[in-house]
């Protein structure tokens, strides 16, 4: 088998296991965050995390098919693990940058209806004052 071929596999299987579980940690550990940023709704939640971990998949996965060509072969071991280490190490960057996007967006929606919450006066109004006329 060509090493070519064997470095493509190589960083196949370890660019779609990282990212299989880099989605699962994220979606283990983000259900909570999203049901505070959702105000308690578990269902909404539990269906905007599976939209995110989906997303997720997509965009990754089809980063790492993009990325899997390569402009030459590879002539011995040493250019094996050149190429493996500069295509795991961009997977490795694009998967945190996604994720760093996530907890960025997710923090502002958070902050946004924490400040709507505080905006809400904490007694009802009870009535209508009309203006006095002082002049």
């Amino acid at each position: 088998m060509d090493r070519t071929v064997i470095a493509y596999v190589i960083y196949l299987v370890v660019s779609i296991a990282l990212t299989v579980w880099v989605a699962r940690t994220l979606s283990r550990n983000g259900r909570i965050f999203l049901a505070d940023v959702l105000q308690g709704n578990e269902k909404l939640a539990d269906a905007v995390n599976h939209l995110l971990v989906v997303g997720f998949y997509l965009v990754n996965l089809g980063f790492v098919a993009l990325y899997l060509s390569d402009d030459g072969t590879i002539e011995d071991t040493r250019g094996v693990f050149e190429a493996l280490s500069t295509k795991l190490g961009v997977v490795l960057l694009v998967l945190g940058v996604m994720h760093l996007g996530n907890v960025y967006v997710l923090n502002r929606i958070r902050r946004r209806g924490v400040m709507e919450r505080e905006q809400v006066p904490p007694v009802a109004p009870q009535g209508w004052a009309a203006p006095s006329a002082r002049a």
